[in-house]
């Protein structure tokens, strides 16, 4: 193996393990910050010793031993926390250098709790939710600030400061290492879905740059809202989010033409929808609602989801059920975009009338004043009805005021498509 495929080993495992072992640490340290400082020891370690020595049969542990070894030197050298030292010193106990038969099943007795904890930590709502959204990444789904900056249109910079200071923020704070309870836990994992969610959004419709896509953000949100998913397996919530981005993901290829255009939902091929997603996604469902009571916000984006992914043809889709759904996402979370996507959906049952005099009452509502796509559902509509000098100005608008280049373009044609008062050909 050449130095070039054990680097590419290396972050691989690094991908994979990286949120174990930071977790596991800092369940011992009691510090996020010092977990991943003493985790980061260990890459670079594997990084030096791994091209000469070799992969090791189990690189998960040994990169927690070495870890363990960092921290331990950490401790010493500071002659403090005499205590945490001498804890540390008894786990490696009998140890040998790298790792014993039955040490990763010992790595393995608190990997689910401690995992659960620090997914409540990145998302502590302490943090801003850029903050929340940059620790998340970088602590459980691997990416490095250089990745995150990229995904995210941000400056490297400005990333590592956001993790700096959540990190700094964090320890300030004294948030403990622990599951919340009652109450907490409620309003805690709201924070945890939103952030994952986020994530997830940002994946599959970017807010700005050259990309309709970014494949790579839906698919950390998906493995992190999986890992949730087992871990709190009786949050119907969680496995309401899990079904949609399941159920969203399941569209990717449909979404992007081979050049790299959007392809709107009732334009897809739906012969690319990949029904293994969407049988995962329509089983999260079903786990959801089996656990009772009302739907929540993620479940109910769930079950509109699931509905397109049940019809065929755009033809056979239930508009009527989704305009219920929406009705009832309304009256849970009411918000004007909510209102944008029922007047979509009212207009798909009943006709692009009923639908145009919803959105226009949503014009003059101020929290909607930039947002592209209230001119561009209002445009589609206009185009159906025949008044296409007017579709053509909204299309431009809403060109106008997106950030993302492809999204641009593809309004663009469609203001074009209606230019000079005439129907598309």
């Amino acid at each position: 193996m050449t130095a070039t495929d054990t680097h590419r080993a290396i972050e691989a495992v690094w991908r994979i393990e990286s949120a174990r072992i930071i977790a596991g640490l800092a369940r011992i340290v009691r510090d996020v910050g010092l977990a991943e400082e003493f985790a980061q020891d260990a890459l670079v370690a594997a990084l030096q010793q791994w091209p000469e020595s070799g992969i090791p049969d189990n690189p998960g542990a040994w990169l927690m031993a070495t870890a363990k070894h960092r921290a331990i030197d950490h401790f010493r050298r500071n002659k403090r926390l005499e205590r945490k030292h001498e804890e540390l010193g008894r786990e490696l106990q009998a140890q040998q250098e790298m790792a014993v038969p039955d040490f990763n099943a010992a790595l393995d007795d608190n990997v689910g709790d401690d995992l659960l904890r620090l997914v409540f930590i990145s998302c502590h709502p302490v943090l801003s939710t850029e903050a929340r959204v940059a620790l998340t990444l970088r602590l459980l789904g691997g990416l490095t600030t250089d990745e995150i900056a990229r995904a995210f249109l941000a400056s490297e910079p400005t990333v590592a400061q956001r993790i700096v200071r959540a990190k700094r923020t964090l320890s300030e704070a004294g948030v403990p290492f622990e599951v919340p309870r009652g109450d907490e836990l409620a309003a805690r994992l709201s924070s945890v879905l939103e952030v994952i969610y986020l994530i997830f959004n940002e994946g599959y419709s970017a807010t700005a740059g050259d990309d309709w896509m970014r494949p790579a953000l839906c698919e950390d949100a998906l493995r992190l809202g999986r890992i949730l998913a087992e871990l709190a397996p009786k949050e119907p919530e969680v496995h309401g989010l899990v079904a949609l981005m399941e159920i969203q993901s399941s569209r990717s290829r449909a979404r992007v033409s081979s050049s790299g255009e959007p392809i709107l939902l009732l334009d897809q091929n739906r012969a690319l929808w990949d029904q293994l997603l969407v049988r995962r996604g329509l089983a999260a469902i079903e786990r959801a609602e089996k656990l009772g009571g009302a739907l929540g916000l993620y479940t109910l984006q769930a079950a509109i989801a699931a509905c397109h992914a049940r019809a065929r043809t755009p033809e056979e889709t239930d508009w009527a059920r989704i305009v219920a759904l929406y009705d009832t996402l309304a009256q849970l979370t009411p918000s004007p975009v909510v209102e944008l996507n029922r007047a979509v959906a009212v207009a798909m049952a009943f006709g692009p009338a009923a639908g145009l005099e919803l959105v226009d009452a949503l014009i003059a509502e101020p929290s909607l004043g930039g947002y592209h796509l209230l001119p561009s559902v209002r445009g589609d509509l206009l185009k159906k009805l025949g008044r296409f000098d007017e579709a053509h100005s909204e299309f431009k608008r809403a060109a106008s005021l997106t950030r993302n280049s492809r999204e641009r373009e593809l309004l663009l044609d469609r203001a074009a498509a209606c230019a000079g008062g005439s129907p598309p050909q």
